[in-house]
């Protein structure tokens, strides 16, 4: 089995052969994104291998710096400015702030600009009955508007489709009738739920992906087959279970989000292993920490996630908090002349000043460089050559008074602190206690710079996993394949819509069926719904499986009163309660990967491979070095049982493990590493 995720600044592929976790690091290429994915691909062979299972940032990072597509939007008329207002939520941070605008909207970096949003006369009411009937000679005006602007795809986003899609199916046809053969994404189709900005915003990211990753796919299962592959090849979605490509490109904004999210799947598996079912999880790559929570052994699943502020995608989703902190964050001088790291990277180009690839900021890479917590002759298991005089002329760059000293030792503090608040907020917010939870730190940065926030965040401990830094991908070959599909309808669950509610879940069930066959599957259903009068539903309640008769709709009522509670400590049994997205999840469990269990040590004690000096972590406050002595151990000789006292560091080929002075660490029965504070 074989894995790969693309990252920002790295392509991480791994492999599962023979019980033996094959891995392998690729600089991540702009220009042409399958390339590294091939490259590495062939490193480790894909000849006999049954499965590739495929996440990426790579459409997610076209949105956030805008390299998009040219496509067009077709609307209700009225209603074509909808993706500027949005929900018109502001963050907390500029509630206060008069020159905020959206990220997405005509006044900053628009997904869509105006003239490329068209208003089409129709209007279908919420029960299904047409208003106005569709103008198809002022649709035609407005759809050969879009085809001599050179539009590359049309979204169509229309009031009220998701219970009658007929406008939009002949507003399809007409767009391939005038337009040509684009890639056309209807709302109906795409997300027939209800709420109408959530569904137009992610059918344009639908149309979007169609685009970045149509020719892509074809590119990347072209080169596979070069490479003698003759298995599956699989996209992971936005809670890194597994579709089937073509499926996944039927509907790919399912995958915008999909390389964050294999690394909580990663954890989760890991932990039930390894016996920790409660984890904050923290992947550290070049540009980002993204942080998720993993509470009795599963991932918190959200049925929506933000790509930006107020950026809508209506799919299933790992719970992940973004922020600006990684080995790529660059070093720079606040307004009050402080030290300050991130959010802005480097990323891959030209990467960390200690790249040699001309730049010339500090970044965090560079702090740990001078610290010398990385080795210059082993980073990325020899894929980059990194220079510490390089590192040490950027921090010399600043404009500032404090010493170099001072400066290396600020960035490293500030950076950790980030990464600590970061972890604090998530824990925050989902109402979990972090002296409850263990840290599992993955991604190439993770190992040295989290075992730092022990004494700040107060978890029981850190968690270094095997192959931390392609720890992601590896979730990949820990993943189920699943397929979904919604509905809404604003039905009071009683008895007079239990008939109605049955059939619903009858066509859902029959169309997953028709898509994955009668092998060994496992129909799990849910639904999300409210109190009569929330503008807000509560989502995951559970359904009983067969028949829905009056008696399964009293249960489904049940179920919702006892997950409210759960989440809100509120329980409102006298209200009614209104069902609002029914959901049927079709589950084919697939073979994963086995971490090989770590033999014990024998008579031959651990030894340390050598000893490296770390500057600046101890007293510097009269002009000294503060340097500390580690002792420096490889990571393939440690033996599960192995003990090692701080400071130290371990050493692998993708990665480095950071063990404080006030810490030691023991090694697990699967290769893990488990840091503690000293008591």
């Amino acid at each position: 089995m074989i894995a790969v995720d693309v990252g920002g600044t790295f392509t991480d592929v791994v492999g599962w052969r023979d019980g033996k976790i094959l891995t392998t690091k690729v600089s991540t290429e702009y220009t042409d994104v399958a390339a590294p994915v091939l490259r590495g691909a062939e490193r480790l062979g894909v000849d006999g291998s049954t499965v590739f299972n495929h996440a990426s940032t790579h459409g997610l990072n076209a949105v956030i710096t805008r390299k998009l597509p040219k496509i067009g939007f077709l609307a209700t008329e009225g209603h074509r400015d909808i993706l500027d207002m949005g929900r018109v939520w502001r963050p907390s941070d500029a509630m206060l702030d008069p020159g905020w605008r959206r990220s997405f909207g005509d006044a900053a970096k628009p997904l869509i600009d105006r003239y490329l949003r068209r208003g089409i006369g129709e209007r279908i009411l919420a029960g299904g009955e047409v208003l106005f009937k569709l103008d198809e000679a002022q649709a035609r005006a407005e759809i050969e508007t879009l085809a001599r602007c050179g539009v590359e795809g049309v979204a169509i986003c229309l009031i009220n489709a998701y219970v009658n899609p007929a406008h939009e199916l002949r507003l399809r046809e007409l767009v391939r009738e005038i337009v040509g053969d684009v890639p056309v994404s209807i709302s109906s189709e795409v997300s027939p739920l209800a709420k109408e900005y959530a569904r137009a915003s992610t059918t344009v990211i639908d149309t979007l992906m169609k685009i970045i990753y149509s020719d892509y796919t074809d590119r990347l299962s072209t080169g596979l087959t070069g490479l003698g592959f003759t298995g599956s090849l699989n996209f992971a979605d936005c809670a890194a279970t597994l579709v089937p490509a073509e499926h996944a490109m039927a509907k790919p904004f399912r995958i915008v989000f999909s390389g964050p999210a294999a690394g909580t799947v990663a954890c989760a598996h890991f932990g039930k292993l390894t016996g920790h079912t409660e984890l904050l999880c923290a992947d550290v790559g070049g540009t980002s920490c993204d942080i998720s929570v993993v509470t009795g052994g599963e991932p918190f699943v959200n049925t929506s996630f933000e790509l930006e502020h107020d950026l809508v995608v209506n799919a299933l989703a790992n719970d992940i908090s973004s922020i600006g902190a990684g080995g790529g964050s660059i070093v720079h001088i606040g307004g009050g002349g402080e030290i300050q790291v991130g959010p802005d990277s480097a990323r891959a180009e030209p990467g960390p000043a200690c790249f040699g690839r001309g730049g010339t900021a500090p970044t965090t890479t560079d702090t740990c460089l001078m610290i010398g917590i990385l080795d210059p002759d082993g980073f990325a298991g020899g894929e980059v050559a990194i220079d510490r005089s390089l590192s040490q002329r950027a921090f010399e760059s600043l404009e500032t008074p404090f010493t170099l000293q001072q400066r290396v030792r600020y960035a490293y503090e500030m950076a950790v602190h980030n990464m600590a608040e970061g972890l604090f907020n998530v824990a925050i917010k989902n109402g979990v206690d972090p002296r409850d939870y263990s840290l599992v730190a993955f991604g190439a940065a993770g190992p040295m710079l989290l075992p730092a926030v022990l004494d700040a965040v107060r978890c029981k401990e850190v968690i270094v996993p095997p192959s931390p830094g392609l720890f992601s991908a590896l979730g990949l070959l820990s993943a189920d394949q699943v397929f979904t599909v919604n509905r809404s309808a604003y039905l009071m669950l009683d008895d007079a819509n239990a008939e109605r509610i049955n059939a619903i879940f009858v066509e859902m069930e029959h169309e997953l069926r028709a898509q994955v066959g009668d092998g060994d599957v496992e129909l799990q259903r849910s639904m999300d719904a409210h109190l009569v009068g929330q503008s807000w539903e509560t989502p995951f309640i559970p359904v009983p499986d067969g028949t829905l008769d009056a008696d399964a709709v009293a249960v489904m009522v049940a179920g919702f009163h006892d997950t409210y509670e759960s989440r809100s400590d509120n329980r409102f049994e006298a209200m009614p309660v209104e069902g609002v997205t029914f959901r049927v999840r079709a589950v084919l469990k697939t073979d994963k990967i086995e971490y090989p269990k770590l033999p014990a040590r024998g008579d031959e004690p651990l030894l340390p491979v050598g000893t490296r000096t770390l500057r600046y972590l101890g007293d510097i406050s009269d002009g000294g070095d503060g340097d500390q002595t580690a002792t420096v151990y490889d990571r393939e000789s440690l033996r599960a049982g192995d003990e090692i006292v701080g400071p130290a560091i371990v050493h692998e080929g993708l990665s480095t493990t950071h063990i404080g002075a006030s810490q030691s660490a023991t090694v697990g029965e699967y290769g893990e590493i488990v840091i503690r504070r000293n008591h």
